[in-house]
């Protein structure tokens, strides 16, 4: 009910009275003024006046299982919320909650992660108040061959999520990192459980850098944040619901097409470098090319210099720009 009434109050910007409440929502006013003083607690900032109701005084961004809820308009991805003020990882909980029966668009967000992990098992800096980490559990009915693809779809969302909040052009850099201005602001990390050809479930993991912070070293010359970039702050709940609407809308088309194909166009056109020379970093041979964006099925299509194009697979194959990172 609290995120319900959250997302009235958001809504009308104005007062609610209490019998309006009531009513709506089938509850005693007991239950609606305990309801008030949890969502205070939490820090919501909520101004009580007799004979008008209750109204939401400030803006001050809260984070949290009830804010995400209540701001939460999608079908399904995203719902359920499951908040944690700390976990080692959203990837690992989201996996155990998985293996016990968590329905598809189950959504592991943690203020805060004490081992959260990139690709090829990097580490990924997790502190608290800061960022943004989640993973969205899935459990599709399609061809195990296929489920590397939505890696690519849930890249396409963020990027697009990020445009939608912050106003900033969040490109793509193939196949699970997304940039701003050249650095990288996100990263993927996808994992499923599969038999034989039947896929059990698939997290998709997400770290966005939000809030304006000290990198480690080895990352200070290549990553950013989005407040870093937009020079404003920025909701980590907005963005998160922005990603979640718009992976929800692509991972339909995906479903529906059982490749890329729908999504091509809008993919390409948000893909860092394309048409720009890259070096291909391939444990059986670096070469380089022209990058001329991805095919249906999410393989990066580089040009050699003969003029022959080369799909390149994801996996132990990384991609650089000749000049920097992207």
């Amino acid at each position: 009910m609290k995120a319900k009434i959250l997302a009235l109050l958001r809504e009308r910007e104005d007062y609610v009275s209490g019998q309006e409440l009531c009513q709506r929502f089938g509850v005693s006013r007991t239950a609606v003024w305990k309801a008030m003083g949890q969502l205070k607690k939490e820090g919501y900032q909520i101004e009580a006046v007799q004979n008008r109701g209750y109204r939401l005084a400030s803006n001050r961004q809260v984070y949290g299982r009830h804010e995400l809820e209540s701001r939460m308009d999608t079908a399904w991805a995203g719902k359920p919320v499951c908040f944690y003020e700390e976990l080692a990882s959203t990837n690992l909980q989201a996996k155990l909650d998985a293996e016990n029966g968590a329905r598809e668009g189950t959504l592991i967000v943690a203020d805060m992660q004490t081992a959260g992990r990139g690709r090829r098992g990097r580490s990924w800096s997790s502190p608290p108040g800061t960022n943004v980490y989640f993973t969205l559990i899935l459990k599709p009915d399609f061809r195990v061959e296929l489920a590397s693809m939505v890696t690519l779809v849930m890249g396409l969302a963020v990027a697009e999520g990020i445009r939608e909040t912050c106003g900033l052009e969040a490109r793509i850099k193939w196949p699970n990192d997304i940039v701003v201005n050249g650095k990288k602001v996100c990263g993927i990390l996808a994992e499923m459980s599969t038999e034989r050809d039947f896929i059990h479930y698939v997290v998709m993991g997400v770290g966005i850098n939000v809030a304006r912070q000290d990198f480690p070293p080895e990352i200070a010359q290549t990553a950013s944040c989005l407040e870093q970039e937009c020079g404003r702050a920025v909701s980590r709940a907005e963005i998160m619901v922005n990603v979640m609407r718009a992976f929800e809308k692509y991972y339909g088309i995906f479903c529906r097409d059982g490749s890329l194909a729908g999504l091509l166009e809008r993919y390409n056109g948000m893909l860092a470098g394309k048409e720009g020379e890259v070096r291909v970093l391939d444990p059986k041979g670096e070469f380089r090319g022209i990058s001329r964006g991805i095919s249906s099925t999410g393989e990066l299509l580089v040009e050699r210099e003969d003029g022959t194009v080369e799909p390149v697979y994801a996996g132990e194959v990384s991609v650089r720009g000749i000049y920097g990172y992207v």
